[in-house]
């Protein structure tokens, strides 16, 4: 259910995005309009100009931008920090845009899983069209550059997709990107599998994209994995770590606990307690 008549970049499949997005790089270099609106140490405000409802408690957000050439202005594997008052006190959350400056002049878009006591999402989720929320940014210490390595292994657990989805679309959408991803991602149920045809219709597309999808409660017909990303599970889909591999995670604390311990037993890097730009073992 769309509250608004834009369409999200995540409703125009694939194939509209790889084109639109593809054209981008080809011809950005004779656009000289653009425009950055994010400020890193300045809170700016933005409106919802569009809610796109996904599920019983996720649901896409598209905020406007001033003016329609401008764009976020964020670096691959980076995030916003947004601010509201609720209850008479300042409430700040590091969201992960969906969105990418190449496909959204204009505005930007959030992925967001509304939890009955997470105060910020659901602040969100009772905006009304035109109400807005305050942002800045970039935050976060990863930075992606196209081909950095020949194999990035991703290890997602519920809303800890969002930042992974950024960097394959990124690099999938990129026609000189040829770096090779394997995502391992994480979910209760079928029903909560965020992304799926977007993630699915990717590894149909690309043969340097691969998607292993885990379920907790997985139903009788299920053709994908059961049960929780364990140490084999990175043996039987990651490869052997080098210098030219590198491991993401991002989800539940105890998906991340167990995913570090894991790693390490296997040859990566012992993960940093503060993640930083370079390191093997990378957490958002």
């Amino acid at each position: 259910m769309s509250v608004s008549i834009f369409e999200s970049p995540l409703t125009l499949g694939v194939t509209g995005l790889i084109a639109g997005v593809s054209a981008y790089y080809l011809f950005s270099k004779f656009s000289n309009n653009e425009r950055k609106v994010l400020k890193k140490d300045e809170f700016q405000e933005f409106p919802l100009i569009q809610k796109v409802v996904l599920s019983k408690d996720s649901a896409i957000f598209r905020f406007g931008l001033p003016n329609p050439n401008d764009v976020l202005g964020l670096p691959i594997g980076q995030h916003i920090q947004i601010q509201a008052e609720i209850d008479g006190k300042n409430v700040m959350h590091s969201y992960t845009p969906t969105s990418l400056d190449q496909d959204s002049k204009g505005f930007f878009e959030l992925l967001i899983k509304v939890y009955p006591n997470g105060k910020l999402s659901t602040f969100i989720d009772n905006l009304k069209l035109g109400e807005k929320i305050k942002v800045k940014g970039p935050k976060g210490f990863y930075n992606y550059k196209p081909n950095m390595l020949n194999h990035i292994c991703m290890v997602a657990g519920g809303t800890g997709i969002t930042p992974m989805y950024q960097i394959i679309k990124s690099i999938l959408t990129n026609p000189i990107d040829k770096t090779n991803i394997t995502l391992l991602y994480g979910s209760q149920t079928e029903d909560d599998i965020l992304l799926r045809a977007e993630l699915d219709e990717f590894a149909s597309k690309f043969d340097n994209f691969n998607v292993i999808h885990f379920l907790d409660r997985a139903p009788e017909n299920w053709n994908g994995k059961s049960g929780y990303i364990n140490k084999d599970a990175l043996i039987e889909f990651f490869p052997k770590p080098n210098n030219d591999v590198q491991l993401l995670i991002c989800g539940p604390p105890g998906l991340v606990s167990s995913v570090k311990k894991a790693s390490n037993e296997l040859g990566f890097a012992k993960a940093k307690p503060v993640s930083k730009d370079g390191d093997q073992v990378f957490l958002f």
